[in-house]
């Protein structure tokens, strides 16, 4: 029924201002924005569009809602921590991330961070 449907995602956040900042500026994104609708799109590589929407009473996902997929995860931690972003550390027996926030298992290496909203975004490689 649907496979030859475009699909796109979506999710909330409490402050589309600070939501277009941080994906606009900070993760330097493109992006536009809906206002008349009073959303943001979210332009990825590949034609994949991420739409977000303000939400009054805004939860943040307990899982990550978005992964952006780097060739050096290193250097991509090292950028967004100067730009500010604080990355999530963990410590539970099947997640551990090392000191630099980063999980390395498996031949994959993920660091997860949140956005102004408290979404959980991931950067992440995989080892070849």
């Amino acid at each position: 029924m649907f496979k030859d449907t475009k699909a796109f995602s979506s999710f909330s956040v409490n402050d589309l201002e600070k939501a277009k900042q941080f994906y606009g500026e900070v993760l330097q994104v493109d992006i536009s924005e809906e206002k008349e609708m009073g959303l943001l799109q979210l332009h990825l590589k590949g034609g994949n569009d991420i739409v977000v929407y303000p939400k009054p009473d805004h939860s943040p996902a307990t899982f990550t809602v978005l992964n952006f997929s780097v060739p050096q995860i290193e250097t991509a931690v090292d950028e967004l921590k100067k730009r500010g972003v604080i990355f999530e550390s963990y410590n539970m027996p099947d997640l551990k991330t090392g000191e630099d926030q980063i999980s390395r298992s498996d031949g994959h290496a993920v660091a997860w961070f949140k956005d102004p909203a408290g979404n959980i975004l991931s950067v992440m490689t995989s080892g070849s």
